[in-house]
């Protein structure tokens, strides 16, 4: 989403993520088990399924699931999936990205096309809203790990490009091809970070009042629902007196 945590926090706070608890570490161990196929097994040599451990560990995804995914996906009779961006536009001309990983692309085809034509979307081709945005490295910190000149003086030190804080905590961005590089640096300078990760950083943003956030968050929730989808990233922007409305109703 637009800034650093938006969806995030109107997941948290409407309690939805506790709700879905089952389905993240779902999607979280299909995510290690590719990564754990695809490369080594050993996540100090397979810096894509480190990263897959260390967000499954964000959410406290249990021990074994994350083990039971990387020793299933060595298995002669490992499923096989495919990666796949989906791109259009939400209500209001909101930008959305999906990312999926399925065994079926007719399926998932289907299904996103459906969700984004019965919740006042389009789906368009690939790369008609990507340049919308910057695939970069995220790393998340508390706020008590300093303030926010502390942080940014670390971050750029480390070689990163970015850094946005809040009452939250510290999001600290860079080139997604110096995300270990940086993150190295900064777990020397301010320990290990809460959740490193490439993702879809906005360059634009689409402002919405409440009617159009109800209606975006409404097709966004409905393609995370999708077994098949892993992620969702939208550049909606919205002001503190719409989220509060939104995250009130």
């Amino acid at each position: 989403m637009a800034g650093h945590s938006k969806w995030a926090n109107i997941q948290h706070r409407k309690g939805r993520q506790d709700a879905a608890r089952s389905k993240v570490f779902s999607k979280l161990a299909k995510e290690i088990a590719v990564a754990a196929k695809m490369g080594d097994p050993d996540p100090d040599k397979n810096p894509r399924l480190r990263l897959a451990i260390k967000e499954a560990k964000a959410v406290s995804c249990p021990k074994d699931v994350i083990e039971r995914a990387i020793k299933k996906s060595q298995g002669g009779d490992a499923e096989s999936y495919d990666e796949i961006r989906y791109e259009g536009y939400g209500p209001n001309g909101v930008a959305v990205i999906v990312e999926a990983m399925t065994d079926n692309r007719n399926r998932t085809a289907s299904n996103v096309r459906s969700t984004f034509g019965k919740n006042g979307g389009n789906l368009g081709e690939t790369g008609s809203v990507a340049f919308m945005f910057d695939r970069v490295g995220e790393l998340q910190y508390k706020a008590s790990v300093g303030d926010a000149d502390t942080v940014l003086m670390a971050a750029l030190e480390a070689g990163a490009d970015d850094v946005e804080s809040d009452e939250e905590g510290h999001w600290i961005y860079c080139a997604d091809t110096a995300l270990k590089e940086v993150e190295t640096a900064l777990e020397a300078a301010l320990g290990e970070s809460e959740t490193t990760k490439l993702i879809w950083k906005p360059k634009t943003t689409t402002e919405l009042d409440l009617d159009g956030l109800t209606k975006l968050m409404k097709l966004v929730e409905i393609l995370e629902d999708d077994d098949d989808v892993q992620s969702v990233t939208t550049n909606f922007e919205a002001s503190d007196a719409v989220m509060a409305a939104y995250e009130a109703s």
